[in-house]
């Protein structure tokens, strides 16, 4: 079990007012899985990516990431945890304009102790080539589409090698077309091994996930298995086909 997550609770507190984003969340995450986590705005499902991500601690209750418990490590030990095991991917991308493809995806790499230059170069285009961008790697962002920027963050949350992809509405940004080619990578990566969260509103993304975690109101109201996820790689070659 990567995840493990007991009567987790989560309640912000605003002058006299405390707003309860989750109420009592039980949930477990396997190695392999590639789960979709779903709800409208005010579910809790952001709240508890960022918990999950170790970017926020939990009110009460317990969460476990690979033996780790998170919810007493200090900032230093959390920074360590998320920099080692977790790779994130956002929807607004997150690059850093005017440096290269190559320069962004090296970069999680030079907060591991240790790690000479070269490797890290090393390891950043291997992490490019794994997206398929390894003829793109000298680009900024402004000379990369959507659909590029997007696999370029993937890239750099993959070269640390996480336990865990964590996809915060990756598609948010993107077209449809480009939004099933993100999806196929992931398919691909998990199909490696990989596990990955995805966190969307949209049931065509969540479609292409093996399991789909329904929120609202800071509670889980469904968890269930996808028996036959949908095929980006199909998909993409049905739109291929409507374009010509």
């Amino acid at each position: 079990m990567i995840v493990g997550i007991k009567n987790l609770t989560k309640t912000y507190t605003m002058g006299d007012v405390s707003v309860k984003a989750l109420r009592g969340i039980n949930l477990s995450v396997d190695e392999g899985e590639f789960v979709a986590i779903m709800g409208a705005s005010g579910s809790g499902k952001s709240t508890l990516m960022n918990i999950i991500g170790c970017l926020d601690r939990p009110t009460g209750g317990t969460y476990t990431l690979l033996s780790h418990n998170a919810g007493i490590l200090n900032r230093k030990e959390l920074a360590s945890i998320r920099n080692s095991h977790i790779g994130f991917v956002f929807q607004s991308f997150n690059l850093i304009p005017r440096t290269t493809a190559l320069e962004n995806v090296e970069l999680p790499v030079h907060y591991r102790h240790g790690i000479p230059s070269v490797k890290a170069r090393k390891l950043a285009r291997e992490s490019l080539e794994r997206v398929g961008l390894g003829e793109r790697i000298h680009h900024v962002p402004n000379q990369l589409s959507g659909g590029q920027q997007q696999r370029v963050a993937i890239a750099r949350a993959l070269v640390n090698d996480p336990a865990i992809l964590l996809a915060d509405e990756p598609t948010g940004a993107l077209d449809s077309h480009t939004s099933v080619e993100v999806m196929a990578l992931f398919q691909e990566l998990n199909a490696q091994g990989k596990t990955v969260i995805v966190v969307t509103h949209e049931p065509d993304i969540a479609r292409y996930t093996k399991r789909i975690i329904r929120m609202r109101d800071g509670t889980i109201i469904s968890d269930q298995k996808v028996d036959t996820p949908r095929s980006a790689l199909k998909d993409l070659a049905v739109l291929k086909q409507e374009i010509i």
